[in-house]
């Protein structure tokens, strides 16, 4: 019998960080669920272990929990879906890993009749590499645009290049969710959302931690929390070489300003105006319509991703907040965004769970994965990206691929963790000082 014509899905997702994994294990339980709040799937984990590959803290503080959970490599998770009879895979890497991935998929699953729906997609708002990120995505069988805006683009650059759009399909984010904003609370808070990435230059960084201390000093009535994702040596979706936990070392902020870390929903039911440059919080916290801005102090700029925001109404700097400014955001801009701050996000994982139940129906399986980018339409490229995860332009494991003829024993994964352990602290610490140095 079929594993999808029972009545518990088999969902499998494979992260390679501590957001993506929140991403995927959270789209997995909205578009794998026949009924909508309902546990009717079995969700096992899969951790592809690279610079970001997230620790126990991490993972406790998304709070979203699996049946099972493990680390791999690339081959030992390919390996995993040749013997598991899975009704659904979410892919939550990066482009070049979805890549890759559905290249070694492809290669798998040929000499199956049924294999499992293959989603991907985008953790946040889409800003940059828009036409590089989506054709290394190209060939899932859904591949999720988080607001009607992000679906018109993608539909956009695939039909543009000739390749099918019909796996597009429109959802909203999957983390969005708790009570609405009702009014003030006592005290009266004002949360920063830090993000790893950006600004990356420790003249910006400082600037804003400075301007947030003010804010504190200039408003003592007024509880200022700097919001943190990660602690110094953990690594998220992006590299943080300058911790705000160290620069704060040097300064002396007042008593009612504070560190936050932990679930980014919790801390927004105590948050009266959100604050950040750029980052996806400003979406969780315009959903429960909590005053949100979007900062200019650094302009207006693709790098930073605040050009987003153009004509959300939310764009301010550090002067107007000081002065009491409270934004308004535009609502057309607001329903193109996935919010849903009109109460119906309930219903904006349907298309998603009908396009699903309609591919494992069909009869005789799903046909094979057919990605964008082959040897053929990227000899250049194609190769590169498949040899980082240790494949061939074929997807079979290239010679000498780390797990690709058996399971590690209990000596090989001691030296694995040793080894890793020295990768981590040669990206996280030396790597950055190297960087630093060399720009003196």
């Amino acid at each position: 019998m079929p594993v999808s014509a029972t009545k518990t899905r088999r969902v499998a997702v494979l992260a390679d960080s501590d957001t993506r994994w929140k991403w995927g294990a959270l789209t997995a339980s909205r578009i794998a669920s026949e009924n909508t709040g309902e546990p009717d799937i079995h969700l096992d984990g899969y951790l592809l272990r690279g610079r970001a590959t997230p620790t126990a803290r991490q993972l406790q503080e998304v709070g979203v929990h699996a049946d099972s959970l493990r680390e791999v490599t690339a081959v030992e998770f390919l390996r995993s879906m040749a013997q598991e009879p899975y009704d659904v895979l979410v892919l939550a890497l990066v482009g070049g890993g979805v890549q890759a991935m559905l290249h070694g998929l492809k290669r798998v699953w040929e000499e199956r009749a049924e294999r499992p729906v293959v989603v991907t997609g985008y953790v946040g708002v889409v800003y940059e590499k828009l036409a590089d990120g989506l054709l290394l995505r190209h060939g899932a069988d859904l591949v999720l645009a988080n607001s009607r805006q992000d679906a018109e683009r993608f539909r956009a650059v695939y039909e543009g290049v000739g390749a099918d759009a019909s796996a597009v399909t429109e959802v909203a984010l999957p983390f969005l969710g708790g009570e609405p904003y009702t009014g003030e609370h006592d005290p009266y808070t004002v949360v920063f959302a830090a993000q790893p990435s950006v600004p990356d230059s420790r003249k910006d960084r400082t600037y804003l931690l400075n301007r947030l201390i003010q804010h504190a000093r200039k408003h003592p009535e007024r509880e200022v929390l700097l919001k943190l994702r990660s602690k110094p040596g953990e690594h998220t979706t992006h590299i943080e070489e300058l911790p705000y936990q160290k620069l704060v070392q040097r300064l002396e902020p007042p008593a009612n300003f504070k560190l936050v870390y932990g679930n980014m929903g919790e801390v927004l039911n105590r948050t009266d105006l959100m604050v950040t440059i750029s980052s996806t919080a400003a979406l969780e916290s315009l959903h429960r319509r909590i005053p949100t801005v979007v900062l200019t102090d650094l302009g207006v700029r693709e790098v930073l991703g605040n050009h987003h925001f153009v004509g959300s109404g939310c764009l301010a700097s550090w002067d107007q907040l000081d002065e009491g400014h409270r934004p308004a955001p535009d609502e057309e801009w607001v329903s193109r965004q996935g919010v849903c701050a009109d109460g119906s996000y309930a219903t904006a994982f349907d298309p998603a769970r009908e396009r699903i139940a309609k591919l494992l129906a069909r009869p005789g399986g799903l046909p094979a994965l057919t990605p964008y980018y082959t040897p053929a339409t990227a000899p250049g490229y194609l190769p590169g990206i498949l040899a980082r995860h240790h494949l061939g332009v074929d997807g079979s494991p290239l010679p000498g691929a780390p797990a690709h003829d058996k399971e590690p024993g209990p000596v090989r994964q001691i030296v694995r963790r040793a080894a890793r352990g020295a990768y981590r602290h040669g990206v996280q610490r030396v790597a950055p000082v190297i960087r630093r140095m060399g720009e003196l």
